[in-house]
């Protein structure tokens, strides 16, 4: 809880914001929508609106996501009107509902609001963080004021007791329940707070903290208490282990005067051990780390991890220091005037609780007693507590144990003596802590003050409701339930003077006895005993045990009502309590030890007389406590169950607590209680966050709905008068007259008016009362009423506006004809003649008048000159007068701002004067309190230092010697640090050669210890055999002397012998009969073994998971057989032991008979019958704790081959669900292989696609080959041409120069191109670099190394392919060179020819120059294209790089295909398979099953029969000692026996009917169940056969576009036709031009080389690519199978375990065996070894179970494994997808590049061809068409794939509705599992729920013919009523047991009657019960 004050607003945390509440916007919401409450899981509950009801059911909507659900009418709950959010008292709220209530706290918590009334209580909400709402300014806003006027808090609450206290001199009491970290001590210190602050004595004074002043001792308390008593816990950091009672008292005027404090139910366990993340009390850890050294010293302190009673070492509290805290804990005991002597003494005892858990013991070798190996621990123990070491260390190992007169020492075991340590140390820490409770109390009591009254505050645990809940949680429950009586009865008391007071007819109810059938359950004394009386009543038997309480209790309390015993033998359970709370479920184990509480006497004697008086003083009652001698019977491995007492000694733990609780009480019934319930919102300590299902627990637990029902049952809602008639007068217009009316009159007709049922309201003196729910149907009464009236409204002011607007239109339309009327009228006059006259000469008429008009004009410019003049002059002057006024007013505003500077300036110091004077105020009361505290420090450190200087000078004498003394051991210790040198490595050595000795050793010291233990057992045995020997001799030569006398006594036993002879024949016969039985059952066992034996063969065939259940199956059939063989070597001990029993019976009878002769004998004889008595007494209690040890296997066995059967039917039933996720996650891989399959499909049709146009463009490829090589042809006629005209190039030569001089223009312009090409590779450089870089990133996560080397290797080898080009582009370009010579030597071969060819060269003259221009340029460019092509190459690599990647991709993408139609075959076949094993599966597993429950419940039969054996043999025993028994009483035995296993063969038929009833029933749900799976498969098939048509329907559309694509191709075939025959007249002209082409073509060739290069790398590319990925598939191929190699081997070798296992239990059953054979003298060890071989057997099938379970997680795990492998499979298909649509997006890349290149070329050759334009120009056009037949077609292809990607959005669709679907299988399958769980929870109740239904339909005709009795009856039971009130003012006796037992409660329609016995067996003579309402 919050205690310091923030920056933040208060009020924000104490009020409501009414506004939002008031809200009409909400209000009219609420009535439109008709809202409810509905049952949520997440929410607790959820508001939803009503649409429609059908019957039971209601069809809601919610109000959150408007989703719609079908509800049943029971399960809604009202929804209060917004007039009630956030209400400050649920007591008001109109529907009281739990959904109601948990909606306001929500609301409230949510806003801040922690505090919320409900009637008497105040419900706090804890916040997890600090709310500034308890700071001096909230305690005074809260003082002085009535609990209505403020909102919530626990000021009110403690304000409200502190009025109530002081005016009615009445003592108060404020109970704080709630869970752990609720905040109810942070409450409890609040209130304490408050009080201090307001009941203070010192008033004047501002500073309260004067020490030794009451209230700071009171406030100071706390931290004591809390340092001893409170504990981190796992819920809460501060949790109170105790409960606590603080009684504050005042005096007449109001001032405290004294406090008392009492505890209860101090946790003292947790000093021992704690949970996990949990702390021991705070003291332990502030004492570690906060003592100084001297005190360490002193105290003998360690560090945290020393103690084993610290069992988590040290786990600090965030935000807090253990150091800091132990200091202000110091400080408080100081200011509660603690004696340092005390303190020191105190913390004395603290280290010694932590050092009694630091004992060791050790088990002796040879016996089992325990021996202490080290008394260094005791040595500290015993100086802490000042006690004597060997007493201790005798006390604690031997104890002396009174045995009848004698003392006896008694060797204790080491678990004995553990529990005897952590025994004390809880009981040395439980009466520390009462001591200083006591001590507390001391310092806090006044007895000078006389107290007048008090305030009590509680501050204890709430309701605990734990799976399996212990002594204590019964206790904590019976003090709630306690208290929620009291809060019943008060409640009654106040309910019963509200409505005394307001004169108001009400039966009523005390609802403080509806708990009293549970508190006398448990805390009756006798008739019957509780819960208490028996736990106390048996812990006086000697022989009692938790058992034999649960069973006694089950017998004296099995019928009560609010009694259960547990319903099936497997329940944990012992019992069961119905609380108001609700069914809580108690384990009684120890019980018993529990309530006794026993400690060592002999140490608790020690401790009572130790050397510190403090210790003594804290043990001074060692009379009262339960000693060793007082617990027999234990058991060797912990103090069990028998319990022997002294009456009158001790008081139980129940006793004790009971009698603290009635005193309690008693205390608080005197009080008048205020309630406050603490509330944890959630387990997370978050602030801000309510889990609603924990709340509404809490709630329940609180009593808070418990007080909200008693609510009910009255009227609830109270409204005033005025309120009344002011707020529902609307509803009734016209009832009330005009004028004055009273209140009340007005009320009641205005009820009568609304026509309300007489029983839902009542009318009282100041206000009206009615039953939950009336005033929320007045509400939404109220709410139709006023939208009637603003529709009405609304109407009016609609029409009103409407003929508003009519009345203007009507206006308008006036308007509109007297202007049509006007407009008509000029139109005829127009052209009037006269008109025009009139028109004309009217403004002439005023023509003579100008003059007149302008001397008046001019007149009245004279006026107005001088009326300016003077205003222009008052101008002036209010000017100036205005320019005065503002100087004055800036010199008066600078003055104000000057003395506004100093007055702030004064205020500021006066401020700062009057803050240093309140803190020198302060300072001077802290120095005036410290020097208080320094002088009397003073004084104490004055007596210290004396004590010092005195210390000082010894100090000093000791000094000077120890100097001598250091300065001898400094020598010794140089020499001494040299031989440790030495010493330290001869150590290693002899530390290495004494680890091998100690292995050595240890296997040595096991042989000898076997040895050792096996020859002790011979010794002991030969020495007892010895020792008995010796006794029957001496007995034999002292009784032979007497045999002469007693030979007559001898006859007549002898005779009496043959009569016991006779009748053990027919005990005999009758054994003989038993034993045809057991080989009659061994017949049937072997029938079922043989049954099971061919089960067994059936299901070898079955996978590992079954195996594992044969095999549990063949080890119950072994463990059977093992039984069976245990059973007859049982006989043979049992016959032995027979044998030997009756010999020494009959030398008993003989000792007997001798022993009463001879009585005056010596003493010595009468030692040794005492000795054998002794000794025939032990061999009794050993036959008898054999025999009952035996009883416990037995049964322990019968339990845990249940708990074997339940978990075998678990894990079947977890095999199924198994199998049905295996056919759900079939079914989705189908749906998955068949989503592939088509994808694969269309995949293989985009790759035909892509294929056919590649083949296309190869095409393409060829024809622009096959054009190159014509025009080389062309080319070379042309060179023939040139031959001839080489005669005109000598006249060309000057042509030629100038063409020089172009050419050079022309190499500028090609270098500008050159630099474009550079630019334009820079760019491809760029992007390359860019794609390597993410690859390289891919290869590095892959594989770094092996990428690296890969990529040096390719560079190498790309290198040297370069060069190769290079060196082939060289002889290229120099075979072109050589061409030119050529060409060049035949023109001037041809130099005679130019004559004759003039004229053609005329015409030729300007084609050749051009052409030579041509050469000239083509042979600059190739010189510079060489450089070009080095760097053109490298990105030509890249680009094959990329290509053949893409190419890889292809091919790795249809292996992907390939294998995952394999896979999706294998999946198909592996799906048949596993539904074919499924179904053999499950009928084997049936079959299993009920053989398994056969053999089961044979061997059940074979134990009982066992039992009832045994129990024949314990009767005999019985019948063979007691010699006096008559024959008689063996055949009544008999008789009982008989009927004991008749009655047992009865219970068998039963559990077998009823075994066969469940299997019926579990086979009729499998049907179902299978039912419900063919329905679902149905629907799935028919959604999968509608997706199979959706996806034919995509495939038709696929292949309408694949025909549409053809018809395209058809149409492209025709156009490449037709571009051929364009291509033949191309070929005729190109024959004109061959010489231009030559050096384009060449270059084209070039390029084409290096494309096909590009291409070649490219493939080469993707085919490594490929190769590698195809390597990682294989590698992951095999991993996998690695994977699941090792999977198989670790299940080979977990069954090779479980066989050597297996092997091995068998070895040692065998050994054990042998040993049994030879140790069967004794049938002690027989028994101890069939007990030791029964726990093996449970290990074993514990193991066997293990392994099963991890069978099933293999199976899990390979679940996984597939689900990830399709996980895997879907990634790699849409990387795959992504992969193509990157090589689609290079392709294109690709052909832009291509275009790109073929536009240069054609710039090229548009250079070429400039001056062949005419020629050109035809081709230019025809190759432009050309072109955009090429783009329409690559535009047709984009078309193509945007339709194709448009069809796989529609698959991803299809494929996400399918994922829909089915996750709305998967739903509907969720539901049918819910919908069978709740079959099955039906079919339970569906008996009762029959039953209660007959009942109720026949109680509710009859109470509907028998009301006018009920009313009669409830007359006459209101005179008793009155009666009762009369005798309880008197004071007389009352009888409460007829009339509460003779009471019957009838509710009719929310009306409660109660009927006496006698009226309803007058008038109801058929009604045997009355049926409660709907909402119980």
């Amino acid at each position: 809880m919050a205690q310091r004050s923030g920056l933040e607003d208060p009020e924000r945390y104490l009020f409501v914001d009414r506004a939002v509440i008031y809200n009409p916007a909400t209000q009219a919401d609420w009535t439109a929508k008709k809202l409810v409450w509905i049952p949520s899981e997440r929410h607790g509950f959820e508001a939803a609106s009503i649409k429609e009801e059908r019957g039971d059911e209601v069809m809601v909507e919610l109000a959150e996501n408007g989703k719609k659900a079908m509800v049943n009418k029971d399960d809604i709950q009202k929804m209060n009107p917004p007039k009630f959010s956030k209400v400050e008292d649920m007591a008001e709220l109109t529907c009281l509902n739990e959904a109601s209530v948990l909606h306001n706290l929500k609301d409230r918590y949510y806003s801040g609001l922690i505090y919320t009334y409900s009637g008497l209580f105040c419900v706090v909400i804890n916040p997890y963080k600090n709310l500034p709402i308890y700071s001096e300014n909230i305690i005074e806003m809260y003082r002085g004021k009535k609990r209505h006027e403020m909102p919530p808090h626990i000021y009110a609450i403690s304000e409200s007791a502190y009025r109530c206290m002081l005016q009615d001199r009445e003592d108060q009491s404020i109970l704080c329940t709630g869970e752990s970290g609720a905040g109810k001590t942070e409450n409890t210190k609040k209130v304490i707070q408050y009080l201090a602050h307001v009941a203070s004595s010192h008033k004047g004074r501002k500073d309260h903290n004067i020490p030794g002043e009451l209230e700071r001792q009171l406030l100071q308390a706390n931290p004591i208490l809390e340092s001893f008593g409170n504990a981190k816990t796992v819920k809460n950091d501060n949790s109170s282990r105790f409960g606590k009672f603080i009684r504050i008292n005042f005096d007449v005027t109001g001032y405290i005067v004294g406090a008392n404090i009492e505890t209860y139910l101090l946790e003292k366990s947790r000093a021992v051990r704690q949970a996990k993340d949990e702390r021991t009390f705070h003291i332990f850890y502030q004492l570690l780390s906060g003592a100084g050294e001297h005190l360490k010293s002193d105290l003998l302190l360690e560090g945290f991890n020393n103690y084993r009673f610290l069992s988590n070492g040290y786990i600090p509290i965030p935000g807090q220091q253990d150091k800091d805290n132990f200091q202000e804990t110091m400080e408080a005991m100081h200011i509660m005037g603690f004696s340092h002597e005390e303190i020191l003494s105190m913390l004395k005892v603290v280290s010694s609780v932590l050092q009694f858990g630091n004992i060791s013991f050790k088990k002796e070798r040879n016996t089992d007693q325990a021996s202490m190996p080290e008394n260094t621990v005791a040595q500290k123990l015993c100086h802490l507590l000042g006690m004597n070491v060997m007493e201790f260390t005798r006390a604690i190992l031997t104890p002396r144990i009174k045995v009848g007169r004698d003392y006896v020492q008694k060797a204790q075991t080491k678990e004995q003596a553990d529990f005897a340590v952590e025994a004390l140390a809880k009981a040395t820490y439980e009466r520390l802590f009462r001591w200083l409770v006591h001590r507390i109390n001391k310092a806090l009591d006044r007895t000078k003050r006389q107290g007048a009254s008090f305030i009590g505050i509680l501050d204890i645990a709430g309701f605990e409701i734990f799976e399996l809940n212990s002594f204590e949680q019964l206790c904590i429950n019976y003090t709630n339930e306690k208290l929620q009586q009291l809060f019943n009865h008060t409640m009654f008391i106040l309910e019963q003077e509200e409505y005394q007071r307001e004169g108001i007819e009400w039966n009523f109810i005390d609802f403080g006895l509806d708990l009293q059938p549970c508190i006398d359950l448990i805390e009756r004394p006798a008739n019957p005993p509780g819960v208490l009386a028996l736990l106390d009543e048996e812990c006086w038997f000697p022989k009692a045990t938790d058992k034999t309480f649960v069973e006694k209790l089950v017998q004296e309390q099995g019928s009560h009502s609010k009694f259960q015993k547990p319903r099936q033998l497997k329940d944990k359970a012992d019992f069961c309590i119905i609380h108001y709370a609700g069914k809580v479920d108690y384990k009684a184990d120890e019980w018993l030890m529990k309530n006794m509480d026993p400690l060592n006497d002999n140490v608790a004697t020690l401790l009572h007389q130790s050397s510190d008086r403090f210790v003594a003083e804290l043990w001074k009652d060692v009379d009262r406590i339960v000693g060793l001698d007082q617990v027999t019977g234990m058991t060797e491995t912990a103090f069990g169950s028998a319990y022997k007492t002294k009456k009158g000694m001790f008081r139980t733990v129940g006793q004790l607590y009971k009698e603290s609780l009635t005193k309690l009480m008693a205390t608080l019934r005197n009080t008048n209680p205020n309630f406050v319930r603490c509330i944890i919102p959630n387990h997370e300590k978050r602030a801000g966050k309510l889990d609603p299902h924990l709340v509404l627990d809490q709630l329940r637990c609180n009593g808070v709905l418990e007080g909200i029902r008693i609510c009910r049952q009255g009227f609830p809602n109270r409204i005033v008068f005025q309120e009344f008639r002011q707020r529902y007068e609307i509803l009734t217009p016209n009832a009330i007259p005009k004028g004055f009316m009273d209140g009340k009159q007005a009320c009641e007709r205005m009820i009568r008016a609304l026509e309300l049922d007489p029983n839902l309201y009542r009318i009282g003196q100041s206000k009206i009362f009615f039953r939950a729910g009336v005033l929320a149907h007045l509400e939404e009464e109220r709410d139709l009423k006023i939208t009637d009236i603003i529709i009405f409204f609304q109407a009016v002011c609609r029409g009103y506006l409407a003929r508003k607007a009519f009345a203007k239109k009507q206006q308008q339309l006036s308007a509109l004809k007297v202007l049509q009327r006007n407009c008509a009228a000029y139109l005829k006059l127009r052209h009037w003649q006269w008109w025009r006259v009139f028109t004309k000469v009217k403004p002439l008429l005023q023509v003579t008048r100008q003059e007149e008009e302008l001397q008046a004009k001019d007149e009245e410019l004279l006026k107005v000159k001088e009326k300016q003049t003077k205003v222009e002059g008052e101008l002036e002057e209010m000017e100036r007068k205005h320019q005065q006024l503002l100087e004055e007013k800036n010199i008066l505003a600078e003055q104000l701002q000057a003395e506004t500077e100093l007055f702030a300036e004064a205020e500021e110091m006066r401020a700062r004067l009057a803050a240093k004077k309140q803190e020198l105020e302060e300072i001077l009361h802290d120095l005036e309190s410290r020097v208080e505290e320094e002088e009397e420090r003073n004084q104490i450190l004055q007596n210290e230092k004396k004590k010092m200087q005195a210390h000082i000078q010894d100090l000093e004498e000791q000094l000077d010697e120890e100097e001598g003394a250091r300065q001898k051991l400094q020598l010794e210790k140089v020499t001494a640090e040299a031989k440790i040198k030495k010493m330290e490595e001869e150590i290693l050595l002899l530390e290495d050669q004494n680890s091998k000795f100690i292995k050595e050793k240890k296997l040595m010291e096991d042989r000898i210890a076997e040895c050792s233990s096996q020859l002790a057992e011979e010794e002991e045995k030969a020495k007892n055999l010895a020792k008995i020997r010796n006794k029957q001799e001496v007995m034999i030569t002292d009784l032979e002397e007497r045999l002469k006398k007693e030979e007559k006594t001898r006859q007549e036993l002898e005779k009496a012998k043959r009569k016991l002879d006779g009748e053990t024949t027919d005990l005999q016969d009758q054994i003989a009969e038993l034993q045809a039985q057991i080989d009659e059952l061994k017949i049937q066992l072997a029938k079922k073994e043989e049954e099971l034996q061919g089960a067994l063969a059936r299901g070898d065939d079955e996978t590992l998971h079954k195996n594992n259940a044969l095999k549990v199956v063949r080890e119950l059939q072994a463990q059977i057989a093992e039984l069976q063989e245990d059973f007859e070597s049982e006989k043979a001990s049992r016959n032995k032991a027979e044998k030997q029993k009756r010999d020494l019976s009959e030398e008993l009878e003989a000792l007997k008979t001798e022993l009463e002769d001879t009585l005056d004998t010596t003493a010595a004889q009468q030692e040794l019958r005492t000795k054998r008595e002794q000794e025939v007494a032990e061999l009794k209690k050993a036959l008898e704790e054999e025999t009952k040890n035996h009883e416990a296997q037995i049964q322990d066995m019968r339990q845990r081959h249940a708990t074997a059967l339940e978990e075998l039917s678990e894990q079947l039933e977890q095999a199924k669900r198994f199998k049905a996720n295996l056919e759900k996650n079939k079914q989705g891989l189908e749906t998955d292989n068949k989503e592939l399959a088509c994808e694969v499909k269309v995949l293989q049709q985009v790759k035909a696609e892509s294929e056919h146009k590649r083949k296309k463009l190869d095409a393409q490829v060829q024809e622009l080959h096959a054009k190159v090589s014509e025009g080389d042809r062309l080319r070379v006629e042309l060179a023939e041409k040139a031959n001839k005209l080489q005669n005109e190039l000598d006249n060309v030569s000057t042509l030629l120069e100038e063409a020089e001089k172009k050419g050079i223009k022309f190499a500028k312009d090609a270098a500008s191109l050159e630099s474009q090409l550079q630019d334009t590779q820079e760019l491809l450089q760029e992007e390359t670099r860019q794609k390597l870089n993410l690859s390289s990133r891919i290869r590095q996560l892959e594989e770094e190394k092996n990428s690296l080397q890969e990529q040096q290797e390719e560079e190498e080898e790309a290198r040297k392919n370069l060069e190769k080009q290079v060196l082939a582009l060289q002889s290229q370009l120099t075979d072109t060179k050589k061409k030119v010579d050529d060409d060049l030597g035949t023109i001037e071969s041809l130099e005679e020819a130019k004559k004759k060819l003039l004229k053609d060269m005329e015409a030729l003259g300007q084609r050749l120059e051009e052409k030579a221009l041509a050469y000239d340029k083509l042979e600059k460019t190739k010189n510079r294209l060489q450089q070009e092509l080095d760097d053109l190459m490298v990105d030509l690599d890249h680009q094959r790089q990329i290509v053949s990647n893409l190419e890889k991709k292809q091919k790795k993408f249809d292996q992907l295909l390939a294998e995952e139609k394999n896979i999706s075959a294998r999946y198909a076949e592996e799906r048949d398979r596993a539904e074919a094993e499924a179904r053999e599966k499950e009928t084997k597993a049936l079959s299993l099953a009920r053989a398994l429950e056969e053999a089961l419940e044979a061997k059940e039969e074979f134990e009982r029969q066992n039992k009832q054996l045994r129990a024949d043999m314990e009767d005999l025993m019985s019948s063979k000692d007691d010699v006096g028994k008559n024959v008689h009483e063996l055949e009544k035995s008999k008789r009982a026996l008989e009927q004991q296993v008749e009655e047992m063969r009865t219970q068998l038929e039963e559990l077998e009917d009823e075994l066969q009833a469940t299997e019926d029933a579990k086979l009729r749900l499998e049907v179902n169940m299978q039912a419900m799976k063919a329905q679902f498969e149905r629907d799935l098939q028919t959604r999968d056969e509608q997706n199979e048509e959706k996806k034919r329907l995509l495939i038709k559309q696929v292949r309408e576009l694949e025909a549409e694509l053809e018809d395209e191709r058809k149409q492209r075939a025709l156009a490449v036709a037709s571009k051929k025959k364009m291509e033949i007249d191309l070929k005729d002209l190109e024959a004109q031009i061959e010489a231009a082409n030559k050096a384009r073509d060449e270059v084209i060739k070039q390029l084409r080389k290096l494309q096909a290069q590009m291409k070649d790398y490219q493939r080469e590319l993707e085919e490594a690519r490929a190769s590698r990925d195809e390597i990682f598939a294989q590698s992951k191929e095999s991993e996998k199978k690695l994977k699941s190699l090792e999977a198989e081997i670790l299940q080979l070798q977990e069954e090779l375990a479980s066989s050597e296992r297996a092997r091995r239990h068998a070895e040692q059953e065998r050994d054990e065996l042998a040993d049994e054979i030879a140790n069967s003298a004794s049938g002690k060890s027989a028994l101890l070894d069939e007990k030791r071989r029964l726990e093996a057997r449970i290990a074993q099938l514990e193991e066997e179970l293990d392994e099963e379970q991890s069978n099933m997680e293999l199976l899990n795990d390979r679940f996984r494994k597939t689900t990830l492998q399709v996980d895997t499979l879907n990634a790699e298909l849409a990387a795959e997808r992504s992969a193509a649509q990157k090589s689609d997006n290079a392709r294109q890349q690709l052909e832009r590049q291509n275009k790109e290149l073929k536009a240069k070329l054609q710039e090229l050759e548009g250079a070429v061809k400039s001056k062949f334009k005419a020629t050109i120009s035809a081709l230019e056009a025809k190759i432009g068409q050309l072109e955009e037949q090429l783009e329409q077609e690559a535009k047709e292809r984009a078309a193509a794939n945007k339709l194709v990607r448009r069809t796989e959005k529609k698959l991803k669709e299809i494929f996400m509705q399918v994922e829909d679907e089915r996750r709305h299988a998967d739903q509907y399958k969720e539901q049918m599992e819910k919908a069978n769980a709740r079959m099955k929870q039906l079919k339970r109740q569906l008996e009762e729920a029959e039953e209660e239904a007959t009942r109720a339909n026949a109680s509710r005709r009859k109470l509907q013919r028998e009301l006018d009795d009920a009313t009669e009856a409830n007359e006459g039971l209101s005179r008793e009523v009155s009666t009762l009130k009369n005798r309880l003012r008197r004071g007389g006796p009352i009888s409460f047991s007829s009339s509460r037992s003779g009471r019957r409660q009838l509710h009719i329609e929310g009306a409660s009657l109660e009927l006496s016995d006698d009226d309803t067996e007058s008038k109801t003579s058929d009604v045997n019960e009355t049926q409660p309402p709907q909402s119980e």
